[in-house]
């Protein structure tokens, strides 16, 4: 129920709508019993690389009410420059109940590249695919498992994105266990979806070096 709703509208407005399709990205228009709860929110599949019986580990969803994402003047707050409104005790994200934290995009851990960028998030994660450049995400600060960290190890440089203090933190601690680590800030906290909106592409490149 993707097409024409209201997730389709704020991926595209995010600059993501090119790689929607890839990423199997939905929305919840109609909720099957027990996912009620998830009425109207963009669905986001994290996708098995290897396939199997319906190809998906699990699903996270993400918050896109207009009274949480839009000014009172209908534009988004990150076109303007402001931060989500997300007051509803809910969250902006949900997962599964019950659900561990999993690694976002793992297929990007089989494609031939001698770099990978890891990220907070899922829509940073599109970002940098959408550059061009292979890219996990964790689902936040504080959610890392050490046994995803030896699927980093073989890379010639891992470019670990912070985008504002807690993130910083984060990505310091994990570079102590990568020696190909390269911890990458980005500059007056904005993320990596919001520099490739404000400067496109070719900006996120050029912030890693490449």
């Amino acid at each position: 129920m993707y097409r024409g709703s209201p997730a389709e509208a704020y991926v595209a407005a995010r600059g993501l709508g090119e790689v929607a399709g890839k990423f199997g990205l939905g929305c919840v228009l109609s909720a099957q019993p027990g996912h009620e709860r998830y009425q109207g929110m963009l669905s986001i599949p994290y996708l098995r690389p290897a396939g199997g019986e319906d190809g998906v580990a699990t699903v996270r969803f993400r918050c896109i009410a207009d009274e949480c994402v839009r000014a009172p003047d209908g534009s988004y707050f990150f076109t303007v420059g402001q931060k989500e409104r997300h007051d509803h005790g809910g969250g902006k994200y949900r997962s599964l109940p019950g659900d561990p934290p999993r690694l976002f995009n793992t297929g990007a851990l089989i494609q031939a590249s001698p770099v990978l960028v890891v990220v907070e998030g899922e829509f940073d994660t599109l970002t940098w695919e959408l550059a061009g450049i292979p890219a996990v995400g964790a689902p936040g600060t504080g959610t890392w498992r050490d046994y995803w960290t030896p699927a980093l190890l073989g890379y010639e440089t891992v470019f670990l994105i912070a985008e504002d203090g807690p993130g910083l933190t984060f990505m310091d601690e994990l570079a102590g266990h990568l020696p190909n680590a390269k911890v990458i800030q980005m500059s007056d906290d904005q993320d990596s979806n919001a520099l490739c909106l404000s400067r496109g592409a070719e900006a996120l490149r050029e912030r890693i070096g490449l």
